[in-house]
């Protein structure tokens, strides 16, 4: 796990060089385990993990002026140097416009600001500490720092309200250590913290104001070739190996495996798993303009993509066979090399349950090893499409938005694939009034009416997709998970929502659809982020593009009137596809793959239902209070035996006992310094001494 941490003291004037640490209140100086100091005190920075020397920019006027930049930045470092010339003014949003993933941290004089992103796939998190704050891009390291508790409330909000901000607000599951929002910034001065927004929330008469579809789509190509360009021209250096980053024609899984579990030098992409992937394989494979060649790969003519396509045999025969088929005409393309990984049993959810300990519980916890079997064929830069359909498609709540925009008639089409899906006529009566209903419902009536469900249990499932539909249009629902939960949990939880119905909730310039749509994409970076260390292969790197800010921002662009459309997604991937100069697209692109998904969890439920119901015997949950150990076993028999549970809540409520005994077998700390914190560290990572303290006493 890569990670950034730094400190913001309130003392005045620089130390003694060369003594970068944070001291604490009892005069114990510590630094951060495996750590790489990028300056020093009295607001020390330091970067920790197998950073690639690329990945970390640093520009400086003089030692308290200057810019950290970690990850894939397209800047050129000139345009560094203007950007923190303009941020030491306060200038922030500008910083945040840079193609590509990365965390940026400035520092002018005692003021040091810290950048999160749009999506939330890079969060920020900060903790007071020592008379001053802490701040990372983990939660653990401050949790490990300050010795914190469980947060179970925080864990029993995850699992009843995951999709509420305001049920989780800041928290984490560590007592005292705070997450900011998605598109904000952490603004120390001398120790002293302030969360700033960058992104402005545009005014109802603004939204209202129709965007052009053609540019709005122009946009998303643009965003997304600049994206995945940035990631082409950076260099493929694989640090601490003995891998050659030349060409590799030809090599196979078999060979892969025998280079000592490393990943293959070089570009590659998944061409399963829907349009958006596929997509980037094709820009990736093309952009360069001639074939055979990757931009920036230094080995010149000779070298391609390597595309993974994973062959679900878990799947319907028909279904992973036309997936497999239109992989292969895509794969004809003289610049990929394809490679078809077989997954049977032992790669389905639940089929294994080791792996290492995450920075935070996710639901992707069950199904690691899974993309681990996938992406262990992949290359040193792999290329996903994750984040396409929550940046992309059409929220159901976004039909509120439409409807007050007063543009009826764009909900015609939508309205007619839901009414088709279902075969009544009272679809467009029963979605209309839902719609309609929400746009008239504040959001603090919308808190106040979920903490009354969960205090009443009142958990109803929707059924198809019209019911899915009309169970979104609501400002707020409950979790699949919340129904398993036990009373005081759930009664916790509506006393969170309470108190987050008083603080300010979406002003006028957000609009249920949109507000919807912003917690949707912040949920899934949160469980990307997740997977990326679960399933993490040594050298590696994910590339998610449609996470990258300026791809958030020109998905953002798009018209809800073209969004809702059945079949959007497709449509505007294969608009940017064609803009790029890729024409020739197989029969049945654009499908989509999410039954193939929840059909593989419960296949993978029903062969290890003996294995969760023993994990389930005597459970840390059950001892945090979150929920009833003989409730959640016969639930598991009876999705086992065929019941039409929610599978995604069973899949939150093993993840998360999962990642409790993870963190309860930790040992060590992830800093050291003085001999009382001067211990071992398995694998990298450490156990706060008191994390489950609360919880489990």
């Amino acid at each position: 796990m890569r990670w950034l941490v730094g400190w913001s003291s309130t003392a005045a004037g620089p130390v003694t060089p060369g003594s970068a640490g944070a001291t604490g209140t009892d005069g114990e100086t510590v630094h951060p385990v495996g750590s790489q100091l990028l300056w020093g005190d009295p607001d020390p920075l330091w970067a920790v993990g197998d950073w690639r020397p690329d990945e970390v920019r640093i520009v400086k006027v003089d030692d308290q002026t200057r810019i950290a930049v970690l990850g894939v930045c397209g800047a050129s470092d000139e345009q560094l140097r203007v950007g923190l010339f303009a941020a030491r003014g306060g200038a922030l949003r500008h910083l945040t416009a840079w193609p590509g993933s990365y965390t940026a941290v400035v520092q002018a004089g005692r003021r040091v600001t810290v950048l999160g992103d749009l999506a939330g796939a890079r969060p920020v998190f900060h903790t007071p500490w020592a008379g001053g704050t802490a701040y990372a891009t983990a939660a653990l390291p401050l949790a490990d720092l300050i010795e914190a508790n469980l947060d179970v409330g925080h864990l029993a909000a995850l699992l009843a309200a995951p999709d509420v901000p305001e049920a989780l607000h800041d928290s984490t599951p560590y007592e005292g250590v705070h997450r900011i929002p998605p598109g904000h910034a952490l603004v120390l001065r001398a120790g002293t913290r302030e969360i700033a927004g960058y992104e402005p929330v545009a005014s109802l008469a603004v939204a209202a104001t129709p965007t052009d579809p053609a540019d709005a789509v122009d946009g998303v190509r643009d965003a997304l070739v600049d994206a995945v360009r940035t990631r082409l021209a950076a260099p493929r250096h694989v640090p601490g190996t003995d891998l050659d980053p030349g060409p590799v024609p030809g090599m196979g899984p078999a060979e892969r495996r025998a280079a000592r579990g490393m990943p293959v030098p070089g570009i590659g992409a998944d061409l399963s798993g829907g349009p958006a992937s596929g997509t980037l394989a094709l820009l990736a494979a093309g952009l360069p303009g001639l074939p055979g060649t990757v931009l920036g790969h230094g080995t010149g003519a000779g070298e391609r993509l390597l595309a993974v396509t994973f062959n679900d045999l878990s799947a319907a025969p028909t279904h992973h066979e036309a997936e497999l088929e239109r992989a292969g005409a895509l794969a004809a393309n003289p610049r990929l090399h394809h490679v078809v990984v077989a997954g049977g049993e032992e790669t389905l959810p639940y089929a294994e349950l080791d792996g290492p300990l995450t920075d935070e519980p996710s639901p992707l916890l069950v199904s690691a090893a899974r993309h681990r079997a996938r992406l262990s064929s992949g290359s040193a830069d792999h290329f996903t499409g994750y984040g396409a359909r929550q940046v992309l498609d059409a929220h159901p709540a976004r039909l509120t938005d439409l409807l007050m925009d007063r543009r009826r008639r764009h909900m015609v089409r939508p309205v007619a694939a839901l009414t088709k899906a279902d075969g009544s006529f009272t679809v467009p009566a029963r979605v209309y009034g839902a719609a309609r209903k929400l746009a008239r419902t504040p959001y603090r009536a919308g808190l106040d009416g979920l903490a009354e469900l969960l205090l009443h249990r009142r958990f109803d499932d929707p059924g198809g997709a019209v019911g899915a539909s009309l169970a979104a249009l609501t400002w707020a629902r409950p979790g699949p998970a919340a129904r398993w939960l036990t009373g005081e949990a759930l009664a916790e939880v509506s006393v969170r929502l309470q108190a987050g119905a008083t603080r300010p909730g979406p002003g006028p310039g957000q609009r249920p659809g949109e507000f919807r749509a912003r917690a949707a994409l912040a949920r899934h970076a949160a469980d990307l982020r997740v997977l990326e260390q679960a399933a993490e292969i040594r050298f590696q790197r994910l590339h998610a593009p449609f996470l990258d800010n300026q791809v958030v921002r020109a998905c953002r662009a798009l018209p809800e009137a073209l969004r809702v459309q059945p079949g959007a997604r497709a449509d505007i991937l294969r608009t940017v596809l064609e803009g790029a100069g890729v024409t020739d697209l197989p029969p049945g692109w654009g499908a989509p793959s999410h039954a193939s998904s929840e059909a593989a969890a419960r296949t993978g439920l029903r062969a290890s239902a003996d294995t969760l119901i023993a994990l389930f015997d005597t459970p840390l949950l059950a001892q945090t209070g979150l929920v009833e150990a003989r409730v959640v076993r016969k639930a598991l028999r009876a999705a086992a035996d065929g019941e039409p549970l929610p599978v995604d809540g069973l899949a939150e409520l093993v993840s998360l006992e999962l990642w409790l005994r993870r963190l309860l077998a930790r040992r060590g700390t992830c800093w050291t310094g003085t001999p009382a914190r001067a211990r071992a560290v398995p694998s990298g990572t450490v156990t706060p001494a008191r994390a489950l303290g609360s919880g489990l006493s």
